[in-house]
């Protein structure tokens, strides 16, 4: 096979792209009317968000709204909506590592956690 479908993303010989029915239902995603709607159309498009640069920043004034008693649905926020359904129908490929070259891992730890970072 060329090309597979797993858990809503294609993965091919040139990288790792979303599911185009899956972005056809953020664009077809009607603006929320509750805070419920908004976390639903929100936690969609988290799914796909490395493959989106600067998600977060165009999600946050989505993410705001999604405070208790802070849901007021304005311009700003139908603004935001719409970047953010702009920026889902353009995603990226992802693309895969060249396993012939080296990998490094750098690893940090104290007291409190450890990080690591596969480069």
């Amino acid at each position: 096979m060329t090309k597979i479908l797993y858990l809503g993303h294609i993965i091919g010989a040139d990288g790792v792209k979303v599911h185009q029915e899956k972005i056809q239902a953020i664009l077809d995603w009607p603006p929320p009317t509750n805070i419920s709607e908004l976390r639903g159309f929100l936690g969609l498009c988290s799914y796909y968000k490395r493959f989106v640069h600067g998600f977060s920043q165009l999600a946050s004034p989505l993410t705001y709204l999604t405070k208790k008693g802070a849901f007021s649905w304005l311009a700003s926020a139908q603004i935001a909506f719409d970047k953010l359904k702009d920026a889902m129908s353009s995603c990226s490929v992802l693309a895969l590592p060249d396993f012939m070259q080296p990998f490094v891992l750098e690893c940090d730890a104290s007291r409190q956690g450890i990080g690591a970072v596969l480069m």
